[in-house]
């Protein structure tokens, strides 16, 4: 299929570095894992959150749906004060919600945290990054699998992160929509064609293998939930290494 043979012109040759890997576009050196808290065992929250933190986990994703924006309800605004008592980890507030610029203020959030509001749930997109970086956080802007990359164009100075769904919205277990590695791919050389420092990151059935290829398109923060950190015959902390790993191949690295 079309989008396979894209993902294939991607793929290096194996062998590491020196091999002569060659890439399209610049490849980040950090990555990041985010898990997706929505996937995890609420009833054991904070020895959950203890777990995470020994794994070295980078950020915690917590996904807030308002049953309108998607047709689910997920997590709310006492969720996230909630983690500030419990963890210092930087949080990376997903809003999935109609009009977010007017509930921003509703959040507990500060400098270490990121905030992302969907293009496509307000017509006020600078007004809503704006209101989150009044509040002293990180703004983020979530792109549906549709949603053309032109509608960030004009607002990358505002963003310091920018999401790229590879599902729809609203529910976990999705597979992969198979056109989004490439505009994930795209994504990335437009970031680094217009000198941003903005965080390119994909949430969305990222599974270990499909880690990978997202690792190779230029993404540097990975959603993790049950496809693969939270996908059942294993442990957590062997989900954790073997996506771990699976992004580093992507990046033609070993860990």
């Amino acid at each position: 299929m079309k989008h396979d043979n894209f993902y294939q012109s991607l793929k290096a040759p194996r062998g590491g570095a020196s091999s002569g890997i060659r890439r399209r576009v610049p490849v980040s050196i950090a990555t990041y894992l985010s898990p997706s808290l929505a996937c995890c065992p609420l009833e054991r929250l904070e020895a959950h959150v203890r777990e995470l933190e020994e794994l070295g986990t980078d950020m915690l994703h917590v996904d807030i749906m308002d049953g309108d924006f998607v047709a689910n309800y997920c997590l709310g605004t006492e969720f996230v004060p909630l983690l500030h008592r419990i963890t210092r980890l930087p949080l990376d507030i997903h809003l999935m919600v109609q009009r977010p610029e007017q509930k921003i203020n509703y959040f507990d959030i500060g400098p270490r945290d990121y905030m992302v509001v969907h293009a496509e749930s307000t017509p006020h997109v600078q007004k809503a990054l704006a209101a989150i970086h009044a509040r002293g956080a990180r703004a983020g802007l979530a792109l549906n699998p549709a949603t053309p990359l032109e509608a960030c164009r004009w607002v990358l100075d505002d963003v310091d992160l920018l999401l790229i769904m590879t599902i729809n919205p609203g529910f976990a277990g999705q597979r992969l929509v198979a056109q989004t590695l490439e505009k994930l791919h795209s994504a990335r050389a437009m970031l680094d064609a217009a000198g941003s420092a903005a965080l390119l990151e994909v949430d969305g059935n990222v599974s270990f293998e499909n880690a990978e290829k997202m690792s190779r398109c230029g993404a540097d923060v990975f959603v993790a939930g049950t496809s693969s950190l939270y996908a059942k015959g294993a442990s957590l902390a062997q989900n954790y290494e073997k996506l771990r790993q699976a992004i580093a191949a992507g990046k033609g690295r070993t860990v």
